[in-house]
């Protein structure tokens, strides 16, 4: 049965995630997607100790970091929280991160964001791929790698663990990337303003895995609204 998870980001510099963390209370949520993308070691440790505060009792979805993640954390988040699935980045040394992550390679997928020459071998030397199914919609993402032309016979080829799901927008917005210190104009967004923002996932629908895990911003009571208007939309 598939299922559509509320995702606890931390995309935002001013710690808007912990404000995510209250809601889990507030709002009686028992499970959810984690994203500590964003979040070095240390933080990442207050996180762990602020969710242990709270109710929830399953994370199924965890985006990992490559550069820094360790092994307790995972047996830590498997145990505790009853994790499914991890995804990662296409990793550029992909023989470091096969060598690294032996012990959970085949629970981890590797999500279509950088479609390099890395991306099939790191598929095949893991559990398949996470499909981020905003980055394949996004019309500049299209333009930028030639790869999506043949992208629906990759997903023929291998299982889909987990999708992501954000917000794609009727024109390019700005999005100031805080990594980089660039502003781009995208298509794709971590914030949503309007539910028909996510309409486009029905033309993917055949590509839906049993996780579906909103990579949004917006608060959890405006996800629990979108989370509802995609089960119905999508007959779910």
């Amino acid at each position: 049965m598939k299922k559509i998870l509320l995702g606890l980001t931390t995309i935002s510099p001013d710690g808007e995630w912990k404000n995510k963390v209250k809601e889990i209370d507030e709002l009686g949520l028992k499970e959810i997607a984690l994203f500590p993308t964003c979040l070095n070691p240390e933080e990442r440790k207050e996180l762990y100790g602020l969710l242990e505060k709270t109710k929830l009792k399953r994370i199924p979805h965890v985006h990992i970091r490559l550069e820094d993640m360790e092994d307790w954390e995972f047996d830590y988040l498997i145990k505790k929280y009853k994790t499914l699935v991890f995804n990662a980045h296409s990793p550029k040394n992909l023989a470091g991160f096969i060598n690294r992550y032996r012990k959970y390679k085949n629970d981890i997928y590797i999500e279509n964001l950088a479609m390099d020459d890395n991306f099939e071998e790191a598929v095949k030397s893991c559990g398949g791929i996470c499909l981020d199914l905003s980055h394949w919609e996004k019309h500049d993402f299209l333009e930028k790698h030639k790869a999506y032309n043949n992208f629906s016979d990759l997903l023929d080829r291998y299982k889909i663990g987990v999708n992501h799901l954000s917000a794609i927008k009727p024109e390019r917005t700005k999005y100031h990337d805080r990594f980089t210190g660039e502003d781009e104009y995208c298509y794709d967004s971590h914030w949503l303003n309007n539910l028909s923002e996510v309409d486009y996932v029905k033309k993917h629908k055949k590509y839906l895995a049993e996780i579906i895990s909103l990579e949004l911003e917006n608060p959890f009571k405006r996800q629990l609204e979108v989370k509802k208007y995609l089960e119905k939309i999508l007959d779910l």
